[in-house]
């Protein structure tokens, strides 16, 4: 449990970012002392997730209404940056602004922050609902592929059975 707590919260001693030499990081002498409890990281993790899936949730209900695929836009858009946020509980902000930016991962996500930036514009000022509906299919292929990055050899297999199937 302590190999996944430090894992979690970005105290890990050798990632793929840091390489094999550990570098030593100043932001640990501010996070130590305003760290949250591990309980307390958890129930803010799950509570923030729990609202982000909610709001999509919501946004698909909103499709029924007249102007139903604005709302949708909106909410989805919420419900991906609640949840985006939610793991800053499990990280710290700073550790997770370091990892989102990272080499391996930083492409993923500037299309994700484009990708909400843009569902936004095409839905609230634009009001071109089809524009939308594509900024929101981008958001959500981003942010999968944003998500994957943290899970070793996630992406390497995902773009293998791309390929098989394609070929």
């Amino acid at each position: 449990m302590d190999k996944l707590r430090k894992a979690l919260s970005g105290n890990d001693d050798c990632d793929e970012e840091s390489g094999i030499i550990p570098q030593p990081d100043v932001d640990f002498v501010i996070m130590d002392q305003t760290t949250l409890s591990w309980s307390t990281r958890i129930k803010g993790f799950a509570i923030c997730f729990i609202i982000g899936i909610l709001c999509s949730f919501l946004g698909s209900f909103a499709l029924f209404l007249k102007k139903g695929l604005t709302v949708f836009a909106v909410f989805y858009t919420l419900g991906s940056v609640t949840s985006l946020a939610s793991t800053c509980f499990l990280m710290g902000p700073v550790n997770q602004v370091k990892k989102m930016f990272a080499p391996t991962r930083a492409i993923a996500t500037v299309l994700v922050f484009f990708s909400i930036a843009m569902t936004l514009v095409a839905a609230l000022h634009m009001k071109k609902d089809g524009l939308a509906l594509l900024f929101i299919i981008i958001q959500s292929l981003s942010m999968t592929w944003y998500s994957l990055s943290y899970i070793p050899y996630a992406r390497d297999v995902v773009k293998t059975t791309v390929k098989s199937c394609i070929t």
